[in-house]
């Protein structure tokens, strides 16, 4: 009787992956089918009828999927932030990006004790240097002294952007 259980499962279990797998492909092969549903007609596709055109706008294609290793990517808001002297800068707390998308700046929450008197700085994305994979500390280094970030004007939302490079130098940023 636990014989007939398990087959039980096992044709149950192989059901439901042949489900899991079998209704996608039917809907990406059924395109014109599910185009006259979505416009209210119940009725499937006429094999009389020409063939719809192809999909043009980017929703109507499927999304694709890119593994990223973990060796080659990492997560970079709330890392600590080192200096060269190994001076404790702070952690990045936000990402600054251009219209085009490229990353221009991190936001590093400086300074206070628990949070308390601590204050925002944009530092320009080249001043910083990321660990290695092998790193086990993770830690996040930039080319800046406590005193250059501590003379650098505070970061705020809404308002121009001024960076701090690693020359030590205050770079406007405009998003135009």
């Amino acid at each position: 009787m636990r014989k007939d259980h398990l087959a039980v499962l096992a044709v149950a279990a192989l059901t439901l992956i042949a489900f899991v797998v079998a209704v996608p492909i039917a809907m990406a092969q059924s395109g014109s089918a599910q185009s006259n549903l979505a416009q209210g007609d119940l009725a499937p596709a006429s094999t009389d009828q020409p063939a719809a055109a192809p999909p043009t706008a980017p929703t109507d294609l499927p999304a694709s999927v890119t593994v990223l290793n973990k060796s080659e990517v990492e997560s970079v808001l709330g890392k600590q932030v080192r200096s060269a002297a190994d001076e404790n800068m702070g952690r990045i707390v936000d990402v600054v990006v251009d219209r085009a998308g490229q990353v221009r700046a991190a936001i590093i929450d400086f300074g206070g004790f628990l949070g308390v008197g601590s204050r925002k700085i944009a530092v320009d994305w080249n001043a910083l240097s990321f660990p290695s994979p092998d790193d086990k500390a993770g830690r996040v280094t930039v080319e800046l002294t406590r005193d250059q970030v501590k003379a650098a004007p505070e970061y705020q939302e809404g308002k121009p952007v001024v960076v701090l490079s690693a020359q030590g130098k205050l770079e406007p940023f405009s998003m135009q």
